[in-house]
């Protein structure tokens, strides 16, 4: 809060002026996400002004420095044994937004040491109170006396010098007098819960006290990161690190995979995922730097394909935005996402060839996520491809059971494709694989990579409709003047009636109409619509060549052997109409408007037929 300049002649530098409480309101509803990031802001100060107190003295023991928060209800207190300020000091660095005390006396080329990049932490103090009070003694001076320093919500504040005895230690102590209508941030119980929450991971003592009567002082973070600690056996290491995963996310990890990327300082867990995840879905992992959390919900530090975990993790290189509750988009981060996503690679290929019972598990609930993967890593294509589930003629299998059971592949390219089909193939002996998920049928065509003898073809209607066996001749001159009647009846649809023999013989009915065929008709449908012209006989020309559907009747059925046998015109076509919806009800695509109203329609009139007869 810079104090403004009196009035310069034209044309000379004026500075500017600050109004404090539009910049708080900026801060708290463009820069921070909640009020309580005032807690992590002082905690972050003390910190850094620990890491400056120990390059002042190297020596001095662990944990000779700490931090201790305080909360009545009345104040909230933040002190700290770090390097303190001078008085120059708070003229310079609390006076002035957007200044860092990191910046002086030889501190600037220690920046890598300190969490905190901006200088306008303190700002952050006046989301929740409209006063801040600053009590400081700096190390560097040994008989430095003691700086006050209160600042307002006016932009108003004030510094004086106080004896040595106002402090005796260096060190620095911020107040708080909390506005009324913060006190869901600044209650007692509050103030413990965001320490932990932000603290539990620093490597300085923290501590806690209320102030009540009898109420111990407690610590924040009594215990180093569970991947900093020693255990008995590598099971009982495994079984730590499980239950942390559960505390900090609330399931129990299928596995957990340690990180740990020296280069940048990194240690910390991922958290299998028990359970599937929508594809695509990301899930925000838990960041410390240097041990202070910078956010719950970063999802920037793994690619996209690895949302079948969660992770927790502590570094020292990564840059955090102004904000400090998201990581700055740097090479840095880049080399890092690389790193985990390879860590990640490695956790899969080492279940692949030693914990087959741990990988089954894995693929039941993740083998979406490893099929994305697989698509483009051809080392997990080659670990993992025969061990992925698809859905087959032969029910949902891995595709090395399926490649041993049928030398031939064939692979639908839609899910509508293979629910026409799958009855009638497995029937026939087909081996279709549902080519329509996401990745299945570019995957299932790289089969031959991991198995040559394994051939792969897609599956297109006459490969399905060579296998139907036809009828005799005899039969076919009988039914000939019915399959008349159904293609004009059907022919609207652009769809052809044949009559075939084939199982299950329950089916009366296969419609073999694929998406494209479909796409093609519809495109040919605009030269109906043209009166002439060149374009009327360019696209009257490609209706001609359009591939109709064809609407494969079983003479196995009884039902069909009745309809075919009809004497009556008009209720054969009413029957060729049923049966043809009746199909496409089977095939499960959407249907057309005029479809719907022929099932409809054919359904009454058979029922009207039925009532006639009856009566």
């Amino acid at each position: 809060m810079t104090l403004p300049r009196p009035a310069s002649p034209d044309g000379a530098d004026r500075a500017f002026q600050v109004d404090l409480r539009g910049l708080v309101d900026l801060l708290s509803h463009h820069l921070y996400s909640s009020p309580r990031v005032y807690l992590r802001e002082l905690l972050q100060n003390a910190v850094d002004a620990l890491t400056a107190r120990r390059g002042l003295e190297p020596d001095a023991p662990d944990g000779a420095f700490g931090i201790r928060l305080f909360a009545d209800g009345s104040v909230v207190r933040v002190e700290d044994d770090g390097v303190g300020l001078s008085e120059a000091d708070v003229h310079t660095f609390l006076a002035t937004i957007g200044r860092s005390s990191k910046r002086a006396d030889g501190i600037a080329e220690q920046r890598g040491d300190f969490i905190g990049q901006f200088g306008i932490g303190l700002l952050s103090c006046f989301l929740v109170a409209d006063e801040i009070h600053v009590l400081s003694r700096s190390a560097r001076t040994p008989d430095a006396p003691a700086v006050e320093w209160r600042g307002h919500g006016d932009g108003s504040y004030s510094v004086r010098t106080l004896p040595a005895s106002a402090r005796p230690l260096p060190g620095t102590t911020v107040t708080l007098t909390p506005r009324s209508d913060t006190g869901e941030w600044t209650r007692p119980n509050q103030v413990h819960a965001l320490g932990r929450h932000f603290g539990s991971l620093l490597r300085h003592p923290v501590s806690f006290s209320d102030g009540s009567a009898g109420a111990p002082t407690v610590s924040v973070n009594p215990e180093p990161a569970p991947w900093a600690r020693t255990y008995p056996t590598p099971g009982s290491r495994s079984r730590a690190l499980a239950a942390y995963g559960e505390e900090v996310f609330g399931f129990a990890p299928l596995d957990t995979i340690e990180l740990d990327l020296p280069a940048v300082g990194l240690k910390g867990i991922a958290c299998v995922l028990p359970e599937a995840v929508p594809a695509g879905r990301r899930h925000g992992h838990r960041v410390h730097v240097k041990g202070m959390l910078l956010s719950e919900q970063a999802d920037e530090i793994l690619p996209e394909w690895a949302f079948f975990v969660r992770c927790v993790i502590d570094a020292e290189s990564l840059r955090p935005t102004a904000s400090r509750e998201s990581l700055y988009e740097d090479d840095t981060l880049a080399a890092v996402r690389d790193a985990l996503a390879e860590r990640l690679r490695a956790w899969i290929a080492r279940a692949a060839a030693s914990d087959p019972e741990l990988l089954g598990r894995f693929l039941q609930a993740h083998h979406l996520a490893v099929k994305s993967l697989a698509v483009h890593d051809d080392e997990i294509l080659r670990l993992l491809l025969p061990w992925l589930p698809f859905e087959t003629t032969d029910g949902h299998t891995t595709l090395d059971e399926f490649a041993r059971t049928h030398r031939t592949v064939l692979v639908t390219s839609s899910v509508e494709e293979f629910r026409q089909v799958a009855a009638i193939a497995s029937a026939a002996g087909l081996g279709v694989v549902n080519g329509g998920y996401t990745y299945d049928r570019e995957l299932v065509h790289r089969l031959p990579e991991i198995r040559p003898e394994a051939s792969v073809a897609d599956l297109d209607p006459a490969t399905l409709t060579a296998h139907l066996d036809p009828v005799d001749r005899e039969t076919e001159l009988a039914a000939s003047a019915y399959l008349a009647l159904a293609r004009d009846a059907l022919a609207v649809f652009d769809c052809d009636v044949a009559l075939r023999t084939f199982h299950p013989a329950s089916a009366p009915a296969l419609l073999v109409d694929s998406r494209e065929a479909r796409h093609e008709r519809t495109r040919s449908q605009l030269a109906r619509e043209q009166e002439g012209g060149l374009w009327g006989d360019i696209l009257g020309a490609l209706r001609q060549e359009a591939p109709r559907a064809q609407l494969i009747l079983n003479q196995l059925n009884p039902l069909v052997r009745t309809a075919v046998a009809i004497d009556e015109p008009e209720l054969a076509r009413t029957s060729a109409e049923a049966l043809y919806g009746q199909a496409a009800l089977l095939s499960r695509r959407p249907l057309r408007p005029a479809e719907s109203s022929l099932i409809n329609r054919s359904f009454l009139d058979l029922l009207a037929h039925a009532l006639r007869k009856d009566s």
